[in-house]
């Protein structure tokens, strides 16, 4: 016998069937209730979970599973336009980024600001979908609207820095051009 860690004798392994290849096994659960010595009254029933009553439909899903889904309000940013402006903005950005690269941007201002512009809607339509894919607000309500928020913010000013930078510095393009050489 340990003082540290008690053991019980072969003889209650036996007892218990749990005795070198005592221990039976079970395939239903009717059974193995009944082999383990365990009042009935004391397990969990088959419509139970850790003691739980189970609901149908349950406490995370309103309804039952027939139900129908509730319907997201038309709008036209969402959709075939929104897909097919994503897909506009991308194919323009390779002739735009092309145009600016053989100009320059002290010459084109114009260009380059569109090609800053074109940029960060791009970057911001794809860390919207991130962020709309992997933070839902209805499974995440409070750091969804926050993140959705922050790259709002955070999306208007990058436009008014490109703005400031385009109007009182060199501009996307010659900074570029400036880093590429340097």
């Amino acid at each position: 016998m340990s003082l540290i860690r008690p053991t019980a004798s072969t003889s209650t392994f036996r007892a218990l069937g749990l005795g070198l290849g005592g221990r039976g096994l079970h395939t239903s659960r009717a059974l193995a209730i009944r082999a383990s010595g365990v009042r009935r009254d004391a397990t969990v029933a088959a419509d139970e979970t850790g003691g739980f009553k189970y609901i149908p439909g349950g406490p995370i899903l309103k309804g039952t599973v027939n139900d129908a889904t509730a319907q997201i309000p038309a709008s036209r940013s969402h959709g075939s336009y929104h897909w097919a402006f994503e897909r506009v903005l991308s194919a323009a950005l390779v002739p735009v980024t092309v145009g600016a690269a053989v100009s320059t941007g002290s010459a084109y201002p114009i260009l380059d600001g569109i090609l800053a512009v074109s940029l960060i809607i791009h970057s911001h339509i794809g860390f919207d979908s991130c962020a709309i894919d992997y933070l839902h607000p209805r499974k995440f309500p409070v750091i969804g609207p926050i993140v959705s928020w922050v790259l709002k913010i955070a999306t208007g000013l990058s436009v008014w820095g490109v703005y400031e930078f385009n109007t009182n510095d060199v501009g996307l393009t010659e900074l570029v051009r400036r880093l590429w050489t340097a």
